[in-house]
């Protein structure tokens, strides 16, 4: 599988892009901006982009949606319960004096439990709400790899102090939805270096608290 960490925007998004070498489809996940460089790796990896995937909506994870979709046909996908942050991006970016374009509509909506595939590749939908209501995680069983969005990070965890967020409940979803992954799971988070879950089952002190 081709697999590519970009990271984007000031501040700092692991944008990710996946590829099925055998039929040359695509995921691109998080393309929150820098669409120009993002694009340009599409191009070079030379694959046809099925699905551009949010792990949840805040404006630094999304600002990309609109080029990615006009340039690569492919279906915008988020949780329904992160539709109102979408549609704020743009407003929510200037609050923090940044620019960020409008993004468009999704095609369709995450769900618990969904299934994308892409190629031989099949993404697992693992639904983990506490940065944000619809906070999404991504797994790739076959690969041993998570990508967690701003859900969980290496030896720490997304805060939980902005609107729609909940240490609790995000607690429970990275209890519940991925601590019970292999430990040899490679996790991507949304900011920051990887880590694995058994490594931060051991060392995590949000995880242990």
């Amino acid at each position: 599988m081709l697999f590519e960490t970009i990271v984007v925007g000031p501040l700092g998004v692991n944008c990710f892009i996946l590829g099925d070498k055998q039929s040359n489809e695509g995921v691109v996940v998080d393309p929150g901006a820098d669409c120009e460089l993002i694009l340009a790796a599409v191009a070079r990896f030379g694959i046809k982009v099925k699905y551009v995937i949010n792990t949840h909506g805040h404006f630094d994870h999304v600002g990309c949606n609109g080029p990615m979709k006009e340039q690569t046909g492919a279906e915008l996908l988020i949780h329904q319960g992160d539709l109102a942050l979408l549609s704020r991006s743009s407003s929510s970016a200037t609050k923090y004096g940044l620019q960020v374009e409008a993004s468009p509509s999704p095609d369709r909506h995450l769900e618990d439990g969904m299934r994308l595939d892409f190629g031989r590749r099949s993404i697992e939908v693992l639904h983990t709400p506490g940065h944000t209501q619809g906070g999404c995680s991504l797994y790739l069983a076959n690969e041993k790899l998570l990508i967690t969005g701003d859900t969980l990070f290496a030896e720490s965890v997304g805060r939980t102090d902005l609107p729609g967020g909940s240490h609790e409940q995000l607690i429970a979803s990275i209890k519940g939805k991925l601590m019970p992954l292999p430990d040899e799971t490679i996790v991507w988070p949304g900011h920051g270096p990887s880590s694995t879950i058994g490594r931060e089952r051991r060392v995590n002190p949000y995880i242990n608290e």
